[in-house]
Order: structure tokens, then C-alpha cells, then sequence
């Protein structure tokens, strides 16, 4: 059955990370769950390289280095530091960059995040490579 919606109604927008942001909500708060929320904005700064949402180059730069700052406040294992910088710094690059970046991240990450989010992150990082080519 398809239910109608009325003429001037919106499109219902889509969560792209449902996953990651589950995964962050429900973990106790400490070194868990900022590695969830790191990940996730990461994944939001990558998900804006790809069509029909490329953002410009001057944008993408200053969500970089507002993400930056912010990254720095979290305590975070010193072993997702330079992995998560590195991603950071990508997605002001362009998508062939940010796969490379991200799929260091998921590597490193792997331990703190659960299967779905982890097929998120995995599906975003296919997306970036096809987008590139």
C-alpha cells in the first residue's frame, strides 16, 4: 500500500549513518564513545565528496579545521590520533584521498566500532573509490 503525501509536503530526508550514531548514543560516555562520534564526523566530512552533495573546496577546508579543533578536545587512544587527522585532512583533498584516509581509520577503529557501523564506514570508503574513478 503507498500512502499519498500531500502536495506541498517535503521529501523525508535520510540519516546517512544511522549506525554510527546508534553506536555512539548507546556507549557509556569516555573513550568509546568519543571514538564513535570521531569516526562519524569524519564519515560526515566524507559523505560531502561524493554527488550530489560535492561541497567547494574553501568549504570542505573550513569543516576541516573546525573538525580539527574539535578533535582535539576528545580523549582519544593515542593510536586513532594520527589516522583521524590524516582523514581529517582528506576530506578537503577529494573522494580518491578520503578512501585512502578512511579506510586507515576503519582499520584502526576496528576494535571500538560493531558490525554495522563498521559496513557503514566500509560502504562509504566503496562509494568514495567509485566516485573517483
Amino acid at each position: 500500500m503507498t500512502t499519498l503525501q500531500p502536495p506541498y509536503a517535503l521529501a523525508a530526508t535520510q540519516f546517512p549513518f544511522p549506525a554510527l550514531a546508534a553506536l555512539a548514543g548507546r556507549l557509556p560516555l569516555g573513550g568509546g564513545r568519543e571514538v564513535a562520534l570521531a569516526v562519524l564526523t569524519v564519515a560526515r566530512l566524507a559523505h560531502v565528496l561524493l554527488p550530489p552533495e560535492v561541497l567547494p573546496v574553501e568549504e570542505r577546508q573550513a569543516r576541516a579545521q573546525g573538525a580539527r579543533v574539535w578533535l582535539a578536545s576528545l580523549a582519544l587512544p593515542a593510536a586513532l590520533r594520527v589516522p583521524l587527522a590524516r582523514s581529517i585532512d582528506a576530506s578537503a583533498a577529494g573522494a580518491a584521498p578520503m578512501a585512502t584516509a578512511l579506510r586507515g581509520l576503519a582499520s584502526a577503529a576496528s576494535g571500538y566500532l560493531d558490525g554495522s557501523a563498521a559496513l557503514e564506514v566500509d560502504r562509504l570508503v566503496r562509494r568514495l573509490v567509485a566516485s573517483s574513478v
